[in-house]
């Protein structure tokens, strides 16, 4: 999940010399593709890691309880409801 990836890489972070920008940067290369897609739409650019830290964390939350709610609507129309 992602927030695994997020605690590892505030660890890893924190032990590093990158400030800023060059860790957001860090932090982009490092992450999934989809992901990383969505957040370059946002409408407003993100300026702490912070902010990374939780848009990554709810766009992989709603992703997740999308992914859950239309298995269960497919699961219905198979069942015949």
């Amino acid at each position: 999940m992602i927030e695994g990836f997020v605690q590892k890489f505030r660890r890893i972070a924190r032990e590093s010399r990158y400030e800023k920008r060059l860790l957001i940067e860090e932090f982009k290369r490092e992450m999934n593709g989809t992901i990383m897609r969505k957040l370059i739409k946002a409408k407003y650019p993100f300026r702490s890691i912070e902010q990374w830290y939780k848009r990554v964390v709810n766009l992989d939350k709603h992703w997740r309880e999308n992914k859950s709610e239309e298995e269960r609507v497919r699961s219905k129309r198979e069942m015949g409801f």
